[in-house]
């Protein structure tokens, strides 16, 4: 079953490799959707894949790349778009 969520990232998030860790982990994954940082210091992604693969990588988001110090994950599931064709990098 497809889901999409929308996950926001607060902490040490930026500056950190955190955005193209994201990507990496999100391609491994087979997940498609965007990353991006946000003007308030944080992270912001949309995955949108199979349950199992969208939850394994929110999980990953708790922890992030070594650099990185994550304090708070907000999630929130919507419906699928189908919007997507890959995993991107938003400037």
């Amino acid at each position: 079953m497809k889901v999409n969520a929308y996950v926001k990232i607060h902490g040490k998030v930026q500056g950190v490799w955190f955005r193209a860790s994201i990507k990496q982990k999100a391609e491994r994954l087979g997940l498609t959707g965007w990353v991006r940082n946000t003007d308030e210091g944080c992270v912001e992604a949309v995955f949108e894949g199979g349950e199992k693969q969208v939850q394994d990588m929110i999980q990953w988001c708790y922890q992030g790349p070594p650099l990185s110090k994550v304090k708070n994950v907000e999630i929130k599931n919507r419906n699928p778009t189908n919007n997507f064709d890959s995993f991107s990098v938003k400037y």
